[in-house]
């Protein structure tokens, strides 16, 4: 339209001379795509929409009452189960007419007269509708109005007549009808056909793909509109220790002196309904836990206590206890399915679709392939059995086999995120594509590299072409043609060092990557391992998959979390460790993790005075945000310009020089140096501001030069440049610029611009930069450091740099727990918590604690079997 076709004019050109061949293009990063709280991992591979199109045609709908099937009868099965009668069988169809007080029967005989019905039935003897007749009923019988008379016989005439007189009879007796099969002898038999969709006096819906749709209001929770969870009475804080019975205080809230009278009266009143009192919380069932909750007749659960402790919140110690027990909780309707009750009355192969969904998809599939229907529902779900059964194969194939479909996209890691989006495009089958995958191997362990290596071949037989950013030996050595570029980064890069296959790179010796490959260069295995005499205990650990792990985090040394994916890491360390932790020396978890109770965590948590999760979200919210203001080294730079001559003549301050704040910056684009257009229904046009030209700030601020560069050559400048260019200064300001600068490129980021915005660094890189405000901090108290996959993004040779500035953090007496695939890093560990042995269900153990070379040697480890390579100089680097 003439408003998209105004900006295209000015769109900037891409920097490239021409591209030739080009297919069309598909990139998969290795971002989370989704903050949407609605996005499963079910809804982002469409194994979700299929299991929903196979409930809705294949579903059988069963009664919560009896358990037996609901079925309802339609025209065509009446006639067919009158044409299976032998012929000449004489039939009557019926419709039973209401029961009526005097007048009120003898008018509706009349008007059903009146309509064209001729005879009416009672007790076996017919009626005709004539005045006479109708002025002799009888209202204290029962009646039933004849549709229709005839006798049995094959033929289209028949079939025809039969159709209509049933459809008449459905329409007046609303959905309901009567068919009396006489015998010889004269007597009959009634037989019921009802078109309503009813059981054990209850109605039910009929299923439909909307059913069970949770982004529908038709199929979602009236509760949680769809979300699964709401804001109540978390569970996990009223019932801390899941280990604990009733009887011996799961219940928090039940506690003391006054509240124990609720726990003594529960079990009293809920012994006739055979409570496990001395069972764990873990083990009650679904109906038992609904009983403690919600209660029974005479009987009081925790609903009934806060429902009291709501009623008298006038109260201060009321208030006090309904304030301690919110949250963010499962809802209590729908028990997080996300879907109304409906749903969950209808079943396929003895599944429900909530079932299904809470499945590992390792189990799923196995259902999946087992699943046997009749004919028709067979002939009906052919070709959508074939597509979850593809796409489950692929999720699988991609090392996600321990995933259910039920969980939040928002929670999945970058590397979970993007292999899901490799599955889902696998499973659309597109050929003549070019994918470009950005370090499809993050998040998966050596074990598992075979399997993404296969999956990404198979993208290519059927006539893709694969382009793939990775760091991973295994993926290079797999690779058809290697595209090396370098030699080093940022400006000492940006070159094609080399290009060819697997075994001309180990000739290269340009190549910084051959190097490390040939063991040229090396990531050398320490001489020994750092000891320790402090730690963490965790004990009991009892989230996710985890099954009640014990385990100790040393303190002052560099430990490393290691396992499958899927193992029990990340619910270890990031929902476990970091929140309780930061409870205890009175912090604020910032992953919105939920607290769970930490009796299980002690020793020597004193002496650790802060705990910090360096993750891989973005450094800054705001796209000015960039990372020499992270590291506070802007507020120099611009103390260093408003301190030139021309600042001065001016009246210009440190101020003058921000893109966050009015009075030097350009206005028209706000300090961004570029404008945003919304395009309606097109993708967000970004265009250069036509008035700072890109420069972000007012010409005359652009006029203040410190040696012959402005703020906008500064900003443009790489770290290493701008190291290079304040350390020829001689002043303290300069060299406070060069101090705050210098942790960036001991972390190996020295090739980013100063200016470069926040939202254009990868997950790795914005973890570096945080780590690198760390290095900068000398005044930083002991801290607990957690780093979740810290070598994303990185070259051996940027690894190397990352150890040794871990190595700085513990010299200035901090503690590192690093989540981790890597085998260089792991190698270099002083203590390795090894987790599995599989992923979901099969994990949450630990398989094995102690140093690199204690674990190698353990059989169960998967970790081990990889790490006794790297020990024994098999990898050389």
């Amino acid at each position: 339209n003439s408003y998209a076709r105004q900006f295209l004019g000015r769109n900037s050109k891409p920097e490239v001379d021409y591209i030739k061949g080009i297919p069309p293009a598909i990139a998969i990063e290795q971002k989370v795509n989704t903050r949407n709280p609605r996005s499963t991992v079910g809804t982002s591979t469409e194994v979700y929409d299929y299991l929903k199109l196979l409930f809705a045609r294949t579903g059988r709908t069963f009664s919560p009452i009896s358990g037996c099937e609901v079925k309802h009868d339609t025209v065509s099965d009446v006639v067919d189960y009158v044409l299976s009668l032998t012929d000449g069988t004489k039939v009557v169809i019926l419709v039973r007419m209401p029961d009526l007080d005097g007048k009120r029967m003898k008018d509706y005989a009349e008007s059903l007269r009146l309509q064209g019905f001729s005879r009416i039935e009672s007790e076996g003897q017919f009626i005709r509708l004539n005045a006479e007749e109708i002025s002799a009923i009888d209202t204290s019988k029962s009646y039933h109005l004849v549709i229709d008379r005839l006798s049995v016989s094959q033929g289209d005439d028949t079939t025809t007549r039969l159709a209509e007189s049933v459809g008449t009879a459905f329409n007046e007796g609303h959905d309901k009808c009567i068919v009396r099969v006489y015998a010889s002898d004269g007597s009959y038999a009634d037989h019921d056909f009802s078109m309503r969709y009813e059981a054990d006096g209850m109605t039910f819906e009929e299923p439909s793909e909307q059913m069970f749709t949770f982004n529908s209001p038709i199929g979602a929770c009236p509760v949680c509109e769809g979300f699964g969870r709401v804001v109540g009475i978390d569970e996990d804080l009223v019932v801390p220790d899941k280990q604990k019975s009733v009887a011996h205080g799961a219940v928090a809230c039940w506690v003391g002196p006054k509240l124990s009278e609720w726990q003594r009266d529960f079990l009293i009143s809920s012994a006739k309904y055979n409570f496990p009192a001395y069972t764990a919380y873990s083990e009650l069932t679904q109906e038992q836990k609904d009983l403690l909750w919600h209660g029974a007749r005479g009987v009081y659960g925790i609903d009934a206590f806060f429902k009291f402790a709501q009623e008298n919140q006038y109260k201060i110690q009321y208030r006090i206890i309904m304030a301690r027990y919110r949250g963010k909780t499962t809802c209590p309707e729908c028990h997080g399915s996300r879907l109304r009750k409906e749903a969950g009355y209808v079943r396929v192969g003895d599944k429900t679709i909530n079932e299904l969904c809470r499945m590992p998809i390792s189990g799923l599939k196995e259902w999946a392939d087992g699943l046997t229907l009749n004919e028709r529902d067979a002939k009906v779900a052919k070709r959508i059995l074939t597509e979850i059964r593809q796409r489950l194969d692929f999720l699988c194939e991609v090392g996600l086999e321990y995933l259910t479909l039920d969980r939040a996209a928002a929670t999945l890691s970058g590397g979970e995120s993007q292999r899901i989006n490799l599955a889902t495009s696998l499973g659309s089958s597109l050929v003549g594509s070019l994918y470009i995958l950005d370090e499809p191997s993050i998040g998966l362990h050596s074990a598992d590299t075979a399997k993404l290596i296969s999956v990404l071949r198979k993208l290519q037989k059927i006539g893709n072409t694969v382009v793939v950013v990775e760091h991973d030996e295994d993926i290079i050595e797999a690779a058809d043609e290697i595209i090396d570029i370098g030699p080093e980064a940022g400006r000492l890069g940006g070159e094609v060092v080399f290009q060819g296959d697997w075994r001309k790179l180990r000739d290269s010796s340009k190549s910084l990557t051959a190097q490390y490959l040939n063991g040229i260069q090396k990531i050398e295995v320490p001489l020994s391992r750092r000891a320790w005499n402090k730690h963490i205990d965790m004990k009991g650990v009892w989230i996710n998959n985890l099954k009640g792990v014990d385990v100790k985090i040393p303190l002052n040394v560099m430990t490393v979390v290691t396992g499958v994916s899927g193992s029990g890491k990340s619910s270890l360390i990031t929902q476990a460790l970091y929140p309780q932790s930061r409870q205890v020396m009175g912090q604020i978890a910032e992953t919105g993790s939920k607290v769970k109770e930490y009796k299980n965590l002690s020793g020597d948590l004193n002496s650790v005075t802060a705990v910090e999760f360096v993750d891989q979200n973005p450094i800054g919210k705001s796209t000015r945000s960039n990372p020499v203001t992270y590291l506070k080294a802007y507020d120099e730079i611009r103390k260093l310009m408003s301190n030139q001559p021309l600042s001065k003549q001016n009246g210009f301050s440190a101020a003058n020089f921000s893109f966050n704040t009015q009075g030097g910056r350009c206005e028209a684009c706000q300090g961004e140096g570029y404008i945003k257009i919304e395009m309606q229904f097109m993708a967000d046009v970004v265009l250069e501001c036509d008035q700072c030209h890109g420069k972000r700030f007012k010409e005359e601020i652009l006029e203040v030069r410190y040696r012959e560069k402005n703020i906008y050559d500064i900003l443009n400048m790489t770290v290493n440049q701008a190291i290079e260019f304040f350390g020829e200064g001689k002043g303290a300001v300069e060299r406070k610029i060069v101090e705050r600068l210098k942790p960036l490129q001991d972390v190996g980021i020295g090739y980013i611009k100063l200016g470069q915005s926040s939202s254009t660094l990868s997950g790795g890189e914005n973890q570096r930069v945080k780590l690198a405000s760390y290095l900068a901090d000398e005044g930083q108290a002991p801290t607990l450091f957690i780093f979740d996959e810290p070598t994303t993004g990185l070259h051996f040779h940027d690894i190397n740099k990352l150890l040794k500035a871990f190595g700085q953090l513990i010299e200035k007496g901090h503690s590192l727990v690093i989540i981790e695939h890597n085998m260089n890093v792991i190698k270099c560990a002083d203590w390795l918590i090894d987790m599995g042995p599989e992923g979901g269900e099969g994990g949450g153990r630990v398989v094995a604690q102690g140093t690199p070379e204690q674990v190698a040697v353990v059989p169960e480890s998967k970790t081990g079997q990889f790490l006794r390579d790297y020990l024994s100089g098999g990898k050389k680097f």
